[in-house]
This record gives structure tokens, C-alpha cells and sequence, in this order.
């Protein structure tokens, strides 16, 4: 994942779901730098899942999803 730019995947996932950028602030849910450190240094089982907002993000490493909370 090292070669991704995981925040602006996040972002991406989260809006093509339908949460507006000024919805919610990234910076207060999860630090991206410490989520990237994580998913470089992990095998490939590692989920990572978080929410944002109304919103699930599930975090791979190799991919980044934004699911609807049940």
C-alpha cells in the first residue's frame, strides 16, 4: 500500500457512498499516517474498519470500501 495515498482513498470511497466532504473531517476519526503505518506492516488478512459519519470504512491492503451502516 506504501505506493497508494490511502487518505485520498478514503475520501474517494467515502464520497463516491454519498458523504459530502463537508460532512464530516477526517482528521478527527482516525489518523491516516498511523492507519498507513499499520496496513504497510501487516500481512494480508488485516481489516481495518472505522466509521465515519453514517458510514463503514473497511480498509485492506488492497482496498479501501465505505460501506452503509446497518
Amino acid at each position: 500500500m506504501s505506493n497508494r495515498h490511502l487518505l485520498f482513498e478514503i475520501v474517494d470511497a467515502l464520497e463516491t457512498a454519498g458523504l459530502d466532504r463537508d460532512e464530516y473531517q477526517l482528521q478527527q476519526v482516525i489518523d491516516v499516517e498511523a492507519l498507513e503505518q499499520l496496513v504497510d506492516s501487516a500481512n494480508d488478512d488485516l481489516e481495518i474498519r472505522f466509521s465515519v459519519g453514517e458510514f463503514r470504512v473497511l480498509v485492506t491492503q488492497s482496498d479501501v470500501r465505505a460501506l452503509t451502516n446497518p
